[in-house]
This record gives structure tokens, sequence and C-alpha cells, in this order.
């Protein structure tokens, strides 16, 4: 019989939770995570607390656009001055201002200040280093850790966002009606004090990075990416992946209520199946480091869309349920998969802003998804809506693969061994 000892220590993730540094940061950032996760629903509801009667609509809208959007403006802003810095300042300093940015919503609260629109610009503060913080922390993995061991990290990290975002909404709504939204904002705010001192005391201090020349361009990450074939078509992809899943978050709510004629429990099933399919899909991420990785990536395009074929096309409820969940765990590993594509293909010093970049793109995507999504809904109705972009992200991926086999069978036996050494290093 097996040693059951040893089973932790041959997990791929053993490496990444039994780090010196690493382990210590991590239960930071999963508290920081359900403070996220509480915070998807309080920032809504102090948005229709605040907003004037007729306006609820317009005013949510606005907020949660201001609580993700806005970093794609700071990775331009802040590009000369954070390009070259370190993994951990820059998640650091991210946490560092959305602390602060978010507690200033309590304390204006107290005030007596606090408006519907000095509400949005709190948010919109707290989101400015978003991106740069992303990228910090999947630059810390690299920085900290061997290449093999770049994909389990990444899913680490994906699980504790997934885990977050099942049970920070139904405990925001708990302390919603017990304390009220804003509390739960300040209650955020001192997650994300808390993940700021992690990394101040958790991790070592060590030198800088080089800081860039004088001059340098703020839109450098995106320069590198367009440089980089492998990078561009990676950031193409990711973002027509996202921008097509956008359209469903306006089509499911619909979908439910007009041609399934349920309630809205229903939808919250749907939701829920899809978040614990993520859940699962995150664990089993870390144990996809043995397959090649873009083709891991473009497969999970193509089969995700797949998934969604049941819904566009009218199945039972018995069998579009399920793969609702399905599509939810092949869903997670993309981002854990593309980072560590991102990882391999750049050096140490340009993957903040490479990073950065790729996040500033990818944070318009669903947005600009969910835009276009009102008027398809509008034009077509909500099941064709979900079928179209169904087949629509499964053509994405197949014209991915199509682009990436011949240039995957153009390797030369020494390029392989070339990639494999590295991955030992």
């Amino acid at each position: 019989m097996p040693d059951a000892s040893r089973f932790p220590r041959s997990s791929p993730y053993w490496p990444v939770v039994s780090h010196p540094q690493l382990r210590r940061v991590l239960p930071g950032l999963a508290v920081s995570a359900l403070g996220d996760g509480m915070a998807v629903v309080a920032v809504t509801w102090l948005a229709i607390e605040l907003a004037p009667p007729g306006q609820h609509g317009t005013w949510i809208a606005l907020a949660m656009a201001a609580y993700s959007v806005p970093s794609a403006v700071g990775t331009v802003v802040f590009g000369r001055l954070l390009r070259g810095r370190g993994g951990a300042r820059l998640a650091g300093w991210d946490a560092i201002l959305r602390a602060c940015a978010l507690a200033a919503i309590p304390l204006a609260h107290l005030a007596g200040v606090l408006t519907i629109g000095l509400y949005v610009v709190l948010l919109a503060a707290s989101a400015l280093l978003h991106s740069w913080g992303s990228a910090g922390r999947f630059t810390l993995i690299a920085e900290l850790l061997p290449q093999r061991h770049h994909l389990p990290a990444n899913a680490v990290l994906g699980t504790i966002a997934g885990f977050a975002t099942i049970v920070g909404p139904p405990l925001a709504g708990i302390l919603i009606g017990w304390v009220g939204p804003v509390w739960v904002i300040a209650i955020d705010a001192a997650t994300f004090a808390a993940l700021a001192l992690t990394y101040r005391l958790a991790l070592p201090a060590v030198a800088s990075a080089p800081r860039a020349e004088h001059g340098a361009a703020r839109t450098a990450g995106f320069a590198v990416i367009r440089r980089n074939p492998a990078l561009f078509g990676l950031l193409v992809l990711s973002f027509g992946f996202f921008f097509l899943f956008g359209p469903v978050y306006v089509a499911m709510p619909i979908h439910v209520t007009d041609d399934l004629h349920a309630s809205a429990t229903l939808l919250g099933i749907f939701y829920t199946a899809f978040g614990v399919g993520g859940l699962v899909g995150g664990v089993v991420a870390g144990y996809l480091r043995r397959w090649p990785l873009r083709v891991t990536t473009i497969g999970i395009v193509v089969g995700f869309g797949t998934t969604m074929l049941p819904l566009g096309l009218g199945a039972p409820l018995g069998v579009s349920l399920p793969a609702f969940a399905l599509a939810g765990l092949i869903w997670a590993p993309y981002m854990s998969t593309s980072m560590a594509l991102f990882q391999r293909s750049t050096s140490t010093d340009q993957l903040p802003a490479v990073l950065a970049a790729n996040g500033a793109i990818l944070v318009l995507a669903v947005p600009l998804g969910t835009m276009v999504g009102g008027p398809l809904v509008g034009a077509v109705g909500a099941r064709p809506a979900l079928l179209l972009c169904a087949v629509a992200i499964v053509a994405l991926g197949l014209v991915a693969g199509g682009f990436a086999i011949p240039r995957r069978s153009a390797r030369t036996p020494g390029d392989r061994t070339g990639t494999e050494v590295s991955a030992r290093r």
C-alpha cells in the first residue's frame, strides 16, 4: 500500500505551498480575495442606496465599471514609474492604494459627505493600480519559482479567487443585512491592508530591478507584446474569448426568465454550478503542467464553447445545468495556462509591464462584450444569443489552433530540447 503521507509532497502544489516565502504570502492573498468576493455584492448594494430614485441601473453599472476598468488607464499613466519594479513591490502598492481608497468610503459615510458621485470616484481610484498589482503577483511567482512550478502556482492563485467568488457573495449578503454595505466595503479595505502588510513583512527586502531608462515609453509592455507574435496571438485569443463571454451575463437572466419561465433562484443555481465547476477546474489546473501549454490553452477555448452549446440549443435542464458546470471547470485553468505562457516567454524584468499591458486590455473585454450583449439579445433573443456566443467561441479556438499548429510543427528538435532544458532550470 502506498504511503499516504507522501501524497502531499507528490502533489504539484507542494513546492508552491511549502515555499518559504510564498507560504507566508498565500494567507494574505486568501483573505484579500475573500474581501473582494464580498465587495462584488457590497459595491452594487451601496450604489443602490446612494443612487437617486429611478437611476439605480445607471449608477450600478458605473460603480461596477469603476471598480475595475480604471486599471487600464493606470497601466499607461504609471508605466514609466512602475516599469522595472519587482513583483512584491507592485502587488504591495496596489494593495495599499486599494486599502486607502476603499477605507475613504466608510470615512466619508461617517462624515456625512458620501454621495454617489464621490463613491464612484473612490472606487475608480482604488482600481488604478489593479493591472500592475495582478502583474506583480504573477511576476513574483516567476521570480521565486522555477519554470516547471509556474503553472501550479498560477493555479493556486486561481483556486483562491474561485473559492472567494463562491463564499464571498453569500457572506456579504449576511453582513449587509447585519451592518450595511458600507461596512462590508470597510472590511474589504481592511483585507487589502492586511495583504499590503503581508507583502511588507513576509518577503525579504530585495534589491530593485534595474529601473527603466529615462524617457522610456509608458506603453513599453504593449510594445513587447506587439513585437512577439506568440504573445500578440495569445492576447488576441484572450480578448476574443472574454469578449464573446460578455453577452452571457445579459443573456442568462433573460433566458432563465423568458425561455425557461423560472425565477432568480434557478439563475443562482446556474452561477453556483459554474462557480463550483470553476473551483474544481482551478485545482485540476496544476496537474496540466506536463501538457503542451499553448495547445492546452487553445483547447480550453474550444472546450468551453462546446460545453456552452446545450444552453443555446435549448437542451433540457438536466443537460444544460451540468454542461454549464463543466464549462466552469474548463474555463478555470485558462488564466493559469495563459499566465504561464507569458511567464515562459518574457524575461522577469519585462514581465510586470507585459502582464500589466495584458491585464489592461483584458479588463475591457468582458464589459465591452456585455455592452454588445444588450442589443444582441434584443435583436435575436436570449437563447439564440447564447448559441451565437458558443459557436463564435468554438470558431475562435479553431482559428487559433489553425495558426498555432503550423508554428508548433515548424519547431526543430533543437528548439524543443532548449525549451525542455529551460523548463528544468
